[in-house]
């Protein structure tokens, strides 16, 4: 079994940060991540209200980040390598 397998989102290959989900779980948080910003973008538009709007576009973000930092791979910058060595 690979070694990623318990991770719900991988580290990327080029940068830092994660990549799509490889698990269930992580699909569903982000499929949630973009219904709660669908959800700001119709209920809160930037029209009324551009503070809140990137209040609450910023906290769904900062939560989805949260997510991936606990259930993903540990990220660190990658040059294209994806080995521990």
């Amino acid at each position: 079994m690979p070694r990623t397998s318990r991770y719900w989102f991988p580290r990327k290959r080029y940068g830092w940060g994660w990549g799509l989900p490889l698990r269930w779980q992580g699909w569903v948080t982000l499929l949630v991540y973009f219904a709660a910003i669908a959800f700001v973008v119709v209920e809160y538009p930037p029209a009324t209200g551009k503070v809140r709007f990137v209040a609450l576009v910023t906290l769904s973000t900062l939560v989805l980040i949260g997510i991936c930092w606990l259930t993903g791979e540990p990220p660190r910058w990658s040059w294209g390598e994806h080995d521990d060595a």
